[in-house]
């Protein structure tokens, strides 16, 4: 054998053995990294922005915009839903997508002309938090359909790696562009990179166009409509106890998160107080998160999955974030807070994002994306409303100050134990599938476990 085909052999073999990865699967991972690192570049570029926009109008008026948020949600609900009703599965993605695009024209617009309208920032703070869920949920959607759920447990986590390489260079250029750019520069930026993003998703479906598998939905039915009416997604996780599981976890999941967040707003605005220099230090954190997230979901991640299940994805930072609460109740300052936080949302990024999409990988079609959509958005944006009011009436009473801490702690524990049961509900789905044909769309809940 030639020497070239030797080393390139060898090569394959070394790659496949670091990312664990078969040969055959390197299209799809490379669509679904360049899809989700697009997604993030952008996403994360805006972060900051939205940090700073929501800093403008008073961190005392927060969970105003958390409940403007979560009404936006319910608005999008249905609308998403007639969307996924009447379009082809494939084309759900780049039609939403486009929509999303033409919105951020706009708002790039507005911030070149009214740059220090208080009611802009605040529609683009609410727009942001109701577009990066969507966007997020229905790239995972996808994800989840075109991979089986064996693949899903290997590759999740390597794919998430996109994720947290667009979270790593979305800040990096936010922070650096901010300046030379501004806001409007930078949301114009990121619609070109949402555009390039819906491209890597049609890559996707093509590519297992080209390579059926037994469990993998076939062209027809990507191209046929879910059918159903726009609401069917909240009547999907009313009638089963595995999507109400997942929607607990979400709750649990926003509100540790929320707490986490007000905190984050409190500090750096008493510590920063020019615009600037908010979104910048909003831009460093995001950037040591995904630093550490990149480097556990492309060695770790999908390895701890395979072996240990996962339910340890589910189950391991919640328990350590409870010890972060715990932490901060004895120890109130940034130093502290920063290293809590970053750890909470790198493992969230590592462990909870990847091990929350394995669950839908063993669920019919219409609960990947209808109803994993309404958990995604209006569960979680209620969660995160409603904690929001809580966290903001513990903060009143300013003779208490540990005591949100002690409530965040008690939170991420219930957040442990709803992993670890949701954990086990997957494995023995899974298991069950293994010898029985996939439910076909119409079924909600299949009684034998998979």
């Amino acid at each position: 054998m030639a020497p070239h085909r030797v080393a390139a052999q060898a090569l394959t073999r070394l790659v496949s053995r670091l990312f664990n990865l078969k040969p055959q699967e390197a299209p799809p991972v490379t669509a679904g990294l360049l899809m989700f690192f697009l997604l993030f570049t952008g996403y994360f570029m805006l972060r900051p922005v939205r940090e700073t926009m929501g800093i403008a109008g008073g961190v005392e008026n927060l969970q105003w915009l958390f409940t403007g948020t979560f009404i936006a949600t319910l608005a999008a609900l249905p609308l998403f839903g007639f969307l996924a009703s009447m379009v082809a599965r494939r084309h759900l993605l780049p039609w939403t997508y486009g929509f999303f695009v033409l919105n951020l024209l706009l708002f790039a617009a507005a911030f070149s002309s009214v740059p220090e309208n208080a009611w802009v920032a605040r529609t683009f703070y609410i727009w942001l938090s109701v577009f990066n869920l969507l966007a997020i949920s229905l790239a995972w959607s996808a994800l989840a359909d075109v991979l089986e759920p064996a693949q899903a447990r290997r590759l999740f986590g390597l794919v998430a790696g996109g994720a947290s390489l667009g979270g790593l260079t979305g800040p990096l250029l936010g922070t650096l562009l901010v300046a030379p750019l501004g806001h409007s520069g930078l949301v114009l930026l990121s619609a070109l990179l949402l555009a390039a993003s819906a491209a890597a998703g049609l890559w996707l479906y093509r590519w297992r166009d080209h390579h059926p598998a037994p469990a993998a939905p076939t062209a027809e039915e990507w191209r046929a409509p879910l059918g159903g009416n726009p609401f069917a997604g909240a009547t999907e996780v009313a009638r089963s106890p595995y999507l109400l599981g997942i929607a607990l976890f979400v709750v649990l999941l926003a509100s540790v998160s929320t707490f986490l967040y007000f905190e984050q707003a409190r500090m750096v605005a008493l510590h920063f107080t020019d615009r600037t220099e908010q979104t910048q230090v909003f831009g460093l954190i995001d950037t040591v998160v995904q630093v550490l997230a990149i480097l556990t979901q492309v060695f770790l991640t999908g390895r701890v999955a395979q072996r240990l299940g996962v339910g340890v994805l589910l189950v391991a930072v919640p328990l350590v974030v409870a010890a972060g609460f715990l932490w901060l109740a004895f120890a109130p300052v940034l130093a502290v807070f920063v290293v809590v936080m970053v750890v909470r949302r790198a493992g969230e990024y590592a462990f909870v994002r990847p091990g929350r999409e394995m669950l839908y990988t063993v669920v019919p079609a219409e609960q990947k994306y209808k109803a994993k959509n309404f958990i995604d958005t209006v569960v979680y944006r209620g969660g995160d409303a409603l904690s929001g009011w809580l966290k903001r009436g513990l903060d009143l009473l300013e003779s208490l100050p540990a005591l949100a801490m002690l409530i965040g702690a008690g939170i991420a524990l219930g957040w442990a134990v709803t992993g670890g049961v949701l954990g086990r509900a997957q494995h023995r789905r899974e298991t069950g599938r293994g010898q029985q044909e996939v439910p076909d769309k119409g079924e909600v809940e299949s009684p034998a476990p998979r």
